[in-house]
């Protein structure tokens, strides 16, 4: 049995508006064996498309590397827009060693209530994935109903929204489409999707990414 634990520590500061929130990054990270193009920061797996994304919204020239100038591009524009990173799960086991959040077992939580208390800035949380078994909103619906708050559906449509109070605040959440290449299938089944391909035979599961992002991250 693998022992997956999160290598990274959140990322939050005062000023921070909005938190991040996923899973865990894949087990190299755990045993220092990065590829070539990977960040040792959070979602810098070389396979993950969330900086990627960003990279492309915001024309950051990032650079995809296992150096500290790749950490300090990330940092520096975190801290520029206010956007904290916290994924909800702090350790699991695992028969077979991936990334996949189904295989996932005696998972810790981390106390992301608790994260929510301390920077009472956060008033959005972005899921960098959806409702499914072990997903980051599946967990944070879990913990919310153990504590007997209301998880209130805004939006139905992709992105997903949802509303919740606590430290006597409103806190939204958007559920966006997976940054990793695993959920590309589901892209390629929706509507938004399959009209975009029939006007342009060149539009991509990563230019679906980007438009969907850019509307959570560029407000």
């Amino acid at each position: 049995m693998f022992k997956h634990f999160h290598p990274h520590k959140p990322f939050l500061f005062k000023s921070a508006n909005k938190m991040i929130v996923g899973t865990l990054p894949p087990p190299r990270f755990c045993t220092k064996d990065l590829k070539i193009k990977d960040v040792n920061f959070p979602y810098g797996s070389c396979d993950g498309l969330l900086w990627a994304s960003l990279d492309r919204i915001f024309a950051l020239n990032l650079v995809y590397e296992n150096t500290n100038k790749a950490i300090t591009q990330r940092k520096d524009f975190l801290y520029k827009h206010n956007i904290a990173i916290c994924d909800i799960v702090e350790s699991c086991t695992r028969e077979k060693i991936d990334a996949s959040d189904l295989g996932m077992q005696n998972v810790v939580l981390r106390d992301i209530l608790a994260y929510l208390k301390e920077y009472k800035n956060i008033d959005t949380i972005i899921f960098t994935g959806g409702n499914s078994k072990n997903g980051p909103e599946y967990f944070f619906r879990k913990i919310l109903k153990e504590e007997g708050i209301e998880f209130i559906s805004v939006n139905k449509e992709i992105p997903k929204v949802h509303s919740f109070i606590y430290d006597n605040r409103i806190i939204q959440s958007i559920s966006l489409t997976s940054p990793s290449n695993a959920a590309n299938r589901f892209i390629g089944s929706t509507k938004i999707y399959k009209e975009n391909k029939k006007n342009n035979k060149n539009y991509s599961t990563f230019d679906f990414r980007v438009e969907q992002y850019k509307k959570v991250f560029k407000i």
